[in-house]
Formats: C-alpha cells, structure tokens, sequence
C-alpha cells in the first residue's frame, strides 16, 4: 500500500515564490502585489528549446501544450542547479472548470515527488485561493491586484498603437519600461485606491498621447485564442514581435474582460440553470467591483478619439451572443468570439486565434464558429493557429504571411486600404 505525504508548507520566511511568465507585462506589477504583503516573488523569464523540453521530460505527454510551457518553466528552474529547491515555492494559477488546467498543481506535484523534491506548491485561483496554509490572499492584495491588472491592460492597449506609429523607434517601448517601474513601486507601497488609479490612468494616457507619431496606413491584426498562449510570448513564439517585423498594428485584447467573465460564471449558471443564490450574488458583487475598473480605463481614454477604447463586459455579452449563447463557458467559452467581434468591428478584419493543438474547448469556440464568422463578417480573415511543442514555428509563420498578404495589397491600391489609428 502506498503511503501518502503530507504536502509541504510554504514559509513566507524561508521560500521564494517561482511564478511562471504568464503575461508580457502584467506579471512584474503582480509580483510586485505580492512582494507588498510581505513575500519574496520572483517572475520566470526563460524561454527556449530546453524549457518546453523539461516540461516534455518530466510531464504525461497528454497534457496540454500551456502545460507544458508553464509547468516547463518551474521545473526548468529547479532543475537547472539556479535555485535551491529548498529555498523556492512554485505558485499555480487556476481557473477551475473543466480543463486540464484544473489539475496544473496536481500535474506540478507529481513531477515534483519523481524528483524527490518537497517544494511548496502555492494554488491561486477563482474556485480555489490557495491550498496552502502558508500562503494567504487577503482583500487588501486583491484590491491592488485588480490596480495591476488594470494597469498592465492600458499599458499594453496603449503600446499596441502607438508602437507601430513611432516615430523615433524605441520610444514606446521605453515610455512602458517608466511606466512598469513607477507603478511597479507603488503597488508595492502604497494603498490602490480607486481614485489613485483613475488618476494614474489618465496619466498614463496623456504620456502616450504625446508620443511623435507619423500618418501611415499598417495592416491591422487583432490577437485572440487560448488565454496563455495568447498572451505568452514564449508560448506563442514570440507572435507580437513577429508581427512587429511584418509591420503591422496588433491588437491584444486585454486581461480585465476576461477576468470579469471568470467571475460572472455563477451568476450565468443562476441565470440559465438555477442554483445557489449565494454564489449568485457573490458573482454580481465581484462583477461590480471589476466594472468600475473597467469604468475607470474606459474614462481615461474618453478624451483620446486616437486610441481604442475597450468595451464593457456588459457590451461584450451582448457581442458575443450573436455567436455563441452564454452557456458556453467551458475554457475561453463565449468570450472568445466576442473578442473577435469586437476586433472586427474596429477594424481588425485580419484575426490569428492562438489555439493550443488538442486543447477541444479552444478549438470549438474558435474553429468551430469560422461559418457564423463568415455568415456575419464576410471580409473577416481569421486564421486558427496551433501551437504545440512539436509544431514547426516557420509553418506558423508563414501561415501569417498569408493572411496578410491580400491585406498589403489593398493598402497599396489608390482607392482603398486601412485607416491607422493616427
């Protein structure tokens, strides 16, 4: 008979957290959250052959590819002789339902006893805050959370359009880099109250806005599929840089929507099925807090007809019914294709939907609605993309030349092309 341990606990005083690189800019601003309650964070940035490798060596091959990448970059870490396995703890985030992601921690801690290693495992999700009595997730944290997410969304809003306007190269990307420190320095210091934030917002807008930009037409592409792999520049083998290469404006949804919607789910499953009218109204309640963040983003840009300003979730419902119903809210669900026609009403005709290979959620509210897309939006182009460890990242590329082929062409013409953002 087996003997079963007891999982190791995470001491604030002994282990530094290991989180995986899950978003381009957002991730620092959390660890930074995190560092202000007291804990030693640090954020993954390795990448490469080697990293999806340890997660090929040391994970079931049937796990899904953002397993593999994630999960990879952890055990890439403690395996690699950088850190002490004695001195770190791993954090696990979670959006429950049922994907494979659900099991992450348990995959995690598998891997982790075939190496012999007792490292903590700390678990944060919307269905779970932590499986790990060490660890604790206060109102306080997640309130500065919110400001982060909130932040890294206009931060990346921002640098999508004005990046590819430029003209001295660099200069968003460093105005970003500011950015990214002050704000950094203050969720880790000082209160995020509501009213700070609105009006770090609207400096931050007015920073962007005065950026030197030059009046040119660019092939407009807009960034959906998978949340990981979307985001992840060493998921997606580094897609936004590829398409900056291929001269193009881009757009990536941000994270502040689809957090709203994890949370929404109770009060969606109230809505279609019945059930717990206290998860109901716990739902709502959380879905108000996020919308006046929401709120907050939306008003800083009110006065800045130049750049996109993102739709409430309450809008989105409303775009991505005309696809898909509510009730489908398994991984990404409805949001996904609402996300796309929200892209391609705002002039992103040209979409890449990022789709882990075999990952079945993925693929049905992607793929699986290209004839409601062609119904509905007949000069669409949206390319479902896979990616896998042993998917080919030239192929991928020049899927995408493809897709942008026919675009250059109506840009070259004398009486049509896309109009910029400038």
């Amino acid at each position: 008979m087996a003997t079963t341990h007891a999982a190791p606990i995470f001491d604030r005083k002994k282990h530094t957290l290991l989180i995986p690189d899950l978003f381009p800019i957002h991730m620092e601003l959390l660890a930074n959250v995190i560092r202000a309650s007291g804990y030693r964070v640090e954020v993954l940035r390795t990448s490469g052959a080697e990293v999806k490798e340890a997660g090929l060596k040391y994970i079931h091959n049937d796990m899904c590819y953002p397993a593999i990448c994630s999960l990879g970059q952890q055990l890439h870490a403690i395996t690699s002789g950088a850190y002490d396995p004695r001195e770190v703890a791993l954090v696990q985030f979670q959006t429950g339902g049922g994907c494979r992601a659900s099991n992450y921690s348990m995959i995690l801690r598998k891997a982790l006893d075939k190496l012999g290693l007792e490292i903590p495992i700390v678990t944060l999700g919307f269905s779970t805050l932590s499986r790990n009595s060490g660890f604790s997730l206060t109102p306080a944290m997640c309130v500065r959370a919110l400001a982060a997410v909130t932040y890294g969304d206009l931060l990346l809003l921002l640098g999508n359009q004005v990046r590819p306007y430029e003209a001295q190269p660099g200069q968003t990307q460093s105005l970003i880099r500011r950015w990214e420190a002050v704000l950094g320095k203050e969720l880790s210091s000082a209160r995020a109250s509501l009213g700070r934030v609105k009006g770090n917002l609207k400096k931050m807008v007015r920073s962007f806005a005065a950026v030197p930009v030059r009046a040119v037409k660019k092939v407009k592409v807009g960034i959906v599929g998978e949340v990981y792999v979307k985001y992840s520049p060493f998921a997606n083998n580094q897609l936004e840089e590829f398409l900056q290469g291929q001269d193009c404006e881009y757009m990536l949804p941000g994270f502040l929507g689809f957090l709203h919607y994890c949370l929404a789910g109770p009060a969606v499953d109230w809505e279609l099925y019945g059930g717990s009218q206290f998860r109901r109204q716990l739902s709502l309640f959380l879905g108000k807090i996020v919308f006046a963040y929401e709120k907050a983003l939306a008003r800083s840009l009110a006065d800045y007809p130049q750049f996109h300003t993102p739709p409430s979730y309450h809008q989105m419902e409303e775009k991505g019914t005309r696809i898909l119903s509510k009730g489908v809210k398994m991984g990404e669900g409805w949001y996904l294709p609402a996300e796309m026609v929200e892209l391609i009403e705002s002039g992103y005709d040209r979409i890449i939907c990022a789709q882990p290979f075999g990952r079945l959620p993925n693929h049905i509210v992607g793929r699986g609605t290209l004839q409601r897309f062609r119904e509905l939006y007949p000069q669409a182009h949206i390319l479902p993309l896979d990616y896998d460890a042993s998917l080919s990242r030239v192929n991928q590329e020049n899927r995408i030349k493809l897709l942008l082929t026919d675009a250059r062409e109506k840009i070259a013409a004398p009486a049509a092309g896309l109009v910029s953002s400038f």
